[in-house]
């Protein structure tokens, strides 16, 4: 209870110190529970979502893509009428309904502007019918009543302003057909940012399928008291094999498990991120702590006089740790419900619609903020809570504030060196491995070693370091400049530690910088080698290229030629009979031009032949292949060929790289017309001198089709840049979390070490030292020790980027680029990070009574 009481009094008499490490441990548990919260909700809003569209029983072509994703023949698989029949028939069928859904569709308003969502969700193009009205109520207008009318979602309605007849035109493999909006539906669950549109069911037969009697899907609703897997045995024995059956249940978990992985992902690198944040904030609570225990050496040293023993200073200390750990964690979990919900808003923001209606908040979540929290705590300041245990009752005789640990120790240099030593080895390694899997375990251990290695010699670089950056950037501000960088070199181990809390996400940041700097201009090195197309048209929402914006795209003037690239998914055969499911590209011969890809036998162009085919130098050396060997292709949905290997292409390349080459009409031999897949990219080379007005003219011929794009080299290579720059904002952005948790450090290290040297600081202003230069000599020291900070984490960063990089040369990326612009802003820009940090601890140290401050003990 003794031990309680004094770590409660310690506690709230010390709570201004305690609060930023309070909001360290807020911020890093706020982190993990809003990343729990935000994807409990999302699985909540789809289960809800899949739970309400779902019938007991769906039936479904065997070959109907299950991941939802746009077919490349941009026509989804279908069913015959008279299956509906058959189904109706099977026992314990309450009734059956077919159903046609795509996703290969575009929807555009008058003015040619996609009306689809933006956030990676898809364009979904229903019928209209019973099973509808599951999942949404129509809240006004009507529904659809033949092929000029058509429905609409409400989010879809809202967000581009459309309202009950406009006219819209969707784009389908079919062609283009227009409707105007009859209707407006409200889903009763929310729904997560998909467009859906609806039509009658012979326009949606007509105009998605290419005829009427045809479905994508049939549903079934079982009787009363015929479970799910019972009809789906007695539907499976009335309309035999060839067919996929899932039960309401199965549907669900397909839906769930397609947006698992997008979850997973988002789940996993966001509790990285927080993990990142938890480690600095290790460093801010031992500084905390450390410098806690030294302001009260004298005051521990009574109590061990008075009779306390180590092991209750020891219990008090960490007491203390376990309030800070409770009260930061209770805040954080709180704070973490407040972070989930801006996820959902930002998310909305971006076109994937949450509801807060959804919000949920399991048990699990507080439990393992808590945890997270209180125990990371009490582990830090473990070392500090044994320091106090230490203290003699002769301390009590000292000058409280006396740091115990001026200096790291021998043992502590010699183990930071050989930690540094072992990391720089790993990493050496790593650029000197033949594969990329064995080259990224020493990668992994070298960023370990030597993290775990500069954190530990950190003390020692201080001294070091910190006298060089004192010779650079504060000599020239004179006795206060020379007084700031003392302060600094006080307490190495102090300096070493808030130093490494800062180096930690700035080391980050610089390996991810060169890291996407080496891809970019791996890339752009790599297009500048091989294309040689002016143009490329890709799609920008994972559609083929439909036929009537194929036929536009030829038809624009000043083009010399136009190159079809298809994927066609097959097996393939070698000759020892080994098989792998591969696939091949069918395109036009002018491809040989567009991509300029050497070959280490035979001609390229000899593989556009007939019955002929290239494949990559990979794959000829591991199935033992060499040109002249004949392939069996077996192409999915159409028949085997033997096809003859024509050339073998260097896999040196990193575009197209392993990709087996045969001509369109090769394909086109062997598989059905309604089979055969869209161009999934187009290539286009104008006329000599022409390039500017073809650039115009394609883009002018696909306006009506603004779900492609059309780019020259220049627009390729920027989108490229652009597509890597917005990934490593966002990873930037988290990372921020970890830099505001080094900055309170900072502002800790710096509010502690005035109230640790008040009687100096009043003596100095008693000898003439101005408010002014006390607030520049604390500032600066602030100056640098993030600087101190940020040399050590852009320099490791750098050394783990280049050695990342050349790992990836191992896959065709080749080119180092040290972004220097942004080195050099991170590292000026830490010096404003210091600046910002000593403002308050600054400004409380000018405001300090001069006399007040020599009288305290």
């Amino acid at each position: 209870m003794t031990v309680l009481k004094t770590s409660l009094r310690n506690f709230f008499a010390h709570k201004g110190r305690m609060a930023l490490s309070a909001v360290a441990v807020l911020l890093s548990v706020a982190f993990v529970s809003g990343t729990l919260v935000f994807t409990d909700t999302m699985n909540t809003t789809f289960d809800k979502l899949f739970a309400s569209t779902a019938s007991d029983v769906t039936l479904s072509p065997k070959d109907a893509a299950v991941d939802d994703e746009t077919p490349q023949s941009g026509r989804p698989e279908t069913l015959p009428a008279s299956l509906v029949d058959q189904v109706r028939k099977a026992e314990g069928v309450k009734d059956a309904q077919g159903s046609v859904i795509s996703l290969s569709v575009t929807v555009v308003d008058s003015g040619d502007k996609n009306v689809g969502p933006t956030s990676g969700a898809p364009t979904i193009a229903v019928n209209w019918g019973p099973n509808e009205l599951r999942s949404v109520d129509i809240t006004s207008g009507h529904e659809p009543r033949g092929p000029t009318e058509m429905m609409v979602d409400a989010g879809t309605a809202e967000k581009h302003k459309l309202k009950i007849g406009d006219e819209l035109r969707t784009i389908a493999v079919t062609g283009d057909f227009t409707a105007r909006i009859s209707g407006i539906v409200e889903f009763k669950v929310t729904n997560p940012g998909a467009t859906v549109v609806y039509f009658d069911l012979a326009t949606a037969q007509r105009e998605l399928l290419g005829k009427e009697g045809l479905f994508t899907q049939i549903t079934a609703d079982a009787a009363p008291g015929v479970s799910d897997e019972t009809l789906k045995s007695n539907i499976a024995a009335t309309v035999g094999g060839g067919y996929t059956l899932q039960t309401a249940a199965e549907v669900a978990d397909a839906g769930r498990e397609d947006v698992a992985g997008f979850l997973d992902v988002m789940k996993y690198a966001m509790l990285g991120f927080a993990g990142i944040a938890f480690l600095v904030g290790i460093f801010l609570i031992v500084n905390t702590f450390s410098m806690l225990v030294a302001q009260r050496t004298r005051e521990i040293g009574l109590m061990r006089a008075i009779g306390s023993s180590r092991k209750q200073v020891n219990r008090s200390v960490l007491v203390e740790a376990l309030l800070l750990g409770v009260v930061g964690s209770i805040a954080g979990v709180a704070a973490g419900v407040g972070l989930a919900i801006g996820l959902m808003e930002l998310m909305g923001s971006m076109g994937m619609e949450l509801s807060t209606e959804d919000l949920t908040v399991k048990w699990t979540t507080p439990a393992v903020g808590l945890l997270l929290g209180i125990v990371v705590t009490v582990l830090a300041a473990y070392i500090p809570a044994r320091r106090a245990g230490k203290v003699s009752p002769m301390a009590a005789l000292r000058d409280a504030g006396t740091p115990a640990d001026g200096k790291a120790g021998l043992v502590r240099a010699g183990l930071g060196l050989a930690l540094t030593a072992g990391g720089a080895a790993a990493l050496w390694t790593a650029t000197q491995a033949e594969k990329a899997g064995t080259g990224s375990l020493w990668l992994g251990l070298g960023v370990v070693l030597s993290l775990i290695g500069f954190i530990v010699v950190g003390p020692l670089l201080a001294g070091g370091v910190v006298r060089v950056l004192g010779a650079v950037v504060l000599r020239i501000f004179g006795p206060v400049g020379r007084m700031a960088e003392r302060n600094a070199l006080r307490n190495p181990r102090r300096t070493g530690a808030t130093g490494a809390a800062l180096m930690i996400g700035l080391a980050l940041v610089a390996c991810l910088s060169v890291v996407g700097s080496s891809m970019v201009a791996s890339a752009t090195e790599e297009l500048d080698r091989s294309v040689g197309a002016d143009f490329i048209v890709r799609s920008t929402n994972g559609q083929p290229v439909m036929p009537q914006a194929q036929a536009a795209l030829e038809k624009t003037p000043g083009l010399d030629h136009v190159t079809e690239y298809k994927w066609v998914e097959a097996k393939i055969t070698d000759p020892r009979g080994k098989t792998v499911d591969k696939g091949v590209v069918a395109a036009d011969p002018t491809y040989a031009k567009d991509l300029r890809r050497d070959t280490t036998a035979g001609t390229l162009l000899d593989a556009y032949g007939t019955n002929a085919m290239s494949v990559g130098s990979d794959y000829a050396s591991e199935h033992g292949v060499k040109v002249g060997d004949e392939l069996t292709v077996a192409f999915k949905g159409g028949e085997s060929a033997k096809l003859r290997i024509a050339a073998i292409t260097s896999d040196e390349n990193n575009v197209d790289k392993g990709v087996m080459y045969t001509n369109i009409t090769t394909a086109e031999r062997y598989l059905p017309a309604e089979k055969m897949p869209k161009s999934v990219i187009m290539f286009a080379t104008a006329e000599d001198g022409k390039e500017a007005e073809a650039y115009a003219a394609l883009k002018s011929s696909l306006a009506a089709y603004p779900q492609y794009k059309v780019s020259n080299q220049a627009d390729y290579k920027q989108d490229l840049k652009d597509q890597v720059g917005q990934l490593l904002n966002i990873v930037y952005g988290l990372l921020a979390l970890a830099i505001i948790v080094a900055v309170l450090g900072v502002v800790n290290t710096l509010a502690l070490s005035v109230v640790e040297r008040t009687r100096e600081i009043g003596l100095m202003r008693a000898i003439g030292l101005s408010r002014r230069q006390l607030r520049r000599m604390i500032r600066l020291e602030s100056v640098v020790i993030a600087l101190f900070g940020a040399l050590l984490g852009l320099a490791l960063g750098m050394g783990w980027g280049t050695a990342a990089q050349k790992l990836l040369a191992l896959e065709g990326l080749g080119v180092l680029e040290i972004p220097w612009p942004t080195i050099l802003t991170v590292f000026v820009g830490s010096a404003f990070v210091g600046l910002f940090a000593a403002l308050i601890p600054a400004f409380r140290a000018g405001r300090m009574n001069v006399l007040n401050a020599i009288a305290t003990e």
